[in-house]
């Protein structure tokens, strides 16, 4: 019994022990950690705060300093006073010793015009630097003057010209084009392609595929013209036009080169040419011609009988100074268009006669809610047809128009003729 005795005063003495040493290590932890603390407000007390970052001006730089070293970004209050003058306007001065404990600067309210520097500047400085200076105006012309330089140059155009007496035919090889400006503004580039007619007769046209994507296209492209005496040569002209492909919509015009071959030997061989390339010239006078129309209302079957017969005086909306005129006929039923004509292309004239009819028929009764589009416009076989001049015939039509109108609803079944001015397109 006696050595189970004395185990059990062994284990009655642990605990106590192991409260006695917890009590020791608390009692240190609570030292140290008070210790440290105070460590850290003195270090706080005497070294100057850490370096705190500054959102950078423009035009101010901030560089971190030693942090045991008390310095200014300034130096001493002598070398302030001295750089004061030397300092510009918008210079930003930081005192890294007035701030607080958290590195924050305090709110000083700035008295400009009570400042020294700004009472002592003569105005004889100021004046200097004016002279110095460039004014925005010039600035302004100079870069107004390079970019209308750089829109008017469009480029270069190479091509060569050569006449086959065996074959009797009139050779011409487009080459490359050079210096393109960019019509594509998001890509900064063109997809260009020439076309390229005969003139004045616009009996040959021809056109070169499509290079994506360039401004200095080289085609290398070489188009024959069979059946042309070398006798006709010197009343022939060139036209080439420099277009730049648009998938969405219509096709950028860049420019154009006009060749007269008047004076121009082809006898000796192949001619090598170069032109510049220069914007288009679309000559439009300011009338846009006459339309001889003939309009006949049949009540009892309630049909319009519409006769073009006649254009006059059209513009010369192409380069060789002849259009390829023909019109197109639009009915309207309340501003919708129900049904629409054409007449047959009149070849390179200004005065055309049609003489072609067309019936309508009328999907309501009387004409209060019917009008008539004349849409007269230059054939061009490979692009978009121009529209030279424009008319319309109704109730509400003002002018020819309307007087036209208002007789053949008064006089059904009555031929009425008469010549309209046309309008812009």
């Amino acid at each position: 019994m006696a050595p189970i005795a004395a185990s059990r005063q062994q284990f009655d003495e642990i605990p106590t022990v192991v409260g006695i040493f917890s009590a020791f290590g608390l009692v240190f932890s609570v030292s140290l950690f008070a210790w440290i603390c105070c460590q850290r407000k003195s270090s706080k007390s005497n070294k100057t705060p850490p370096y705190k970052f500054v959102h950078v001006l423009k035009g101010v730089d901030i560089y971190p300093e030693n942090l045991n070293s008390k310095k200014k970004f300034g130096a001493d209050e002598k070398s302030e006073a001295k750089n004061k003058s030397a300092m510009p306007k918008n210079s930003l001065h930081l005192d890294l010793e007035k701030r607080d404990l958290n590195g924050n600067f305090p709110k000083t309210t700035s008295k400009i015009q009570s400042s020294p520097d700004l009472q002592n500047s003569s105005p004889k400085h100021f004046t200097e630097r004016k002279k110095d200076s460039v004014s925005p105006d010039s600035l302004k012309s100079v870069t107004s003057l390079s970019s209308e330089e750089k829109q008017d140059k469009l480029g270069t155009l190479f091509f060569s010209l050569e006449y086959n007496f065996e074959k009797k035919a009139f050779v011409v090889n487009i080459k490359e084009a050079r210096g393109l400006p960019a019509m594509d503004e998001q890509s900064m580039t063109s997809d260009p392609y020439i076309k390229m007619t005969i003139l004045p007769e616009k009996k040959h046209k021809v056109k070169t595929r499509v290079l994506r994507k360039t401004l200095d296209p080289a085609f290398d492209e070489t188009f024959t013209f069979y059946g042309i005496p070398y006798s006709q040569i010197q009343d022939l002209t060139l036209h080439f036009m420099i277009l730049s492909f648009d998938r969405f919509s219509r096709d950028d015009i860049i420019g154009e080169v006009l060749i007269p071959l008047a004076g121009i030997e082809l006898s000796e061989g192949k001619l090598l040419m170069d032109r510049e390339i220069i914007k288009r010239n679309v000559r439009k006078s300011s009338g846009r011609g006459e339309l001889l129309i003939s309009l006949c209302y049949q009540s009892t079957t309630n049909t319009l009988t519409v006769v073009v017969l006649k254009a006059r005086h059209l513009p010369k909306s192409d380069v060789s100074g002849l259009s390829d005129p023909y019109v197109k006929v639009n009915l309207y039923h309340a501003k919708k268009r129900i049904s629409k004509k054409k007449t047959h292309v009149k070849k390179c004239t200004p005065n055309a006669v049609f003489n072609e009819l067309f019936v309508f028929d009328i999907p309501c009764e009387g004409l209060d809610d019917i009008s008539i589009e004349f849409l007269v416009l230059d054939s061009d076989r490979g692009s978009r047809n121009e529209v030279i001049g424009r008319l319309i015939l109704g109730s509400s039509a003002e002018g020819t128009g309307g007087e036209h109108w208002k007789e053949i609803c008064e006089y059904p079944r009555r031929q009425i003729a008469k010549w309209h001015m046309l309008c812009d397109g």
